[in-house]
């Protein structure tokens, strides 16, 4: 069973401590106008899905189906990488210090370098599954961690899901990336597990 990292920033480190994040969309980057990717000729053993090339945007003519390996599977394990320290008595986490005021005697180091022994959060992935971005629902929402007017003025889930994704995309990927583009993406759904060695 393969062990992955996987980024997550400060409020939906919270939110999956909290028990309000069970699931997370990423860019599935096989995926465009012309390329759809198919979940359902998934094959578990060599954990590859199926994408389908077609010559036109409106996808009405095809021109061959492709194998692409899952970046992600059912039953891999994920451990979560967030901003974190070293000290003395162990590791510190931002989201912690934030709240119970840890006492700043080392410098912060940035989640994309807190190796897997530091990591608190494991994860073990349920589902996967590919759709496009703006097919999710208010209850999916919720299950990314978004409660409407926590975070942002957005008076519902979906609306807050909306603003929160945009924050995560750079602006010049806005129009490739963002809500309004609609992008394919891994629909990661998981629960809280033990720590797992690999």
């Amino acid at each position: 069973m393969p062990i992955k990292p996987i980024l997550f920033n400060t409020d939906m480190v919270r939110a999956i401590l909290d028990g309000r994040k069970s699931c997370t969309r990423r860019i599935c980057k096989d995926a465009n106008e012309y390329t759809v990717p198919d979940m359902e000729f998934y094959n578990a053993d060599k954990r590859t899905y199926a994408v389908h090339n077609f010559a036109d945007k409106e996808q009405m003519e095809q021109l061959s189906t492709a194998e692409r390996t899952c970046p992600i599977c059912t039953g891999d394990i994920l451990y979560v990488r967030e901003t974190w320290k070293e000290a003395p008595k162990g590791y510190y986490y931002y989201e912690d210090w934030q709240k119970d005021d840890i006492a700043d005697v080392t410098k912060w180091k940035p989640s994309i370098h807190m190796p897997k022994e530091a990591a608190r959060i494991w994860l073990k992935v349920t589902n996967v599954r590919v759709e496009r971005l703006q097919e999710i629902t208010e209850v999916q929402a919720q299950a990314e961690g978004c409660n409407s007017g926590l975070l942002t003025g957005a008076c519902t889930a979906r609306g807050q899901f909306e603003d929160l994704w945009n924050s995560t995309v750079k602006k010049s990927d806005l129009d490739r990336y963002g809500w309004d583009a609609s992008p394919w993406v891994w629909v990661i759904e998981f629960e809280r597990c033990e720590k797992l060695e690999e």
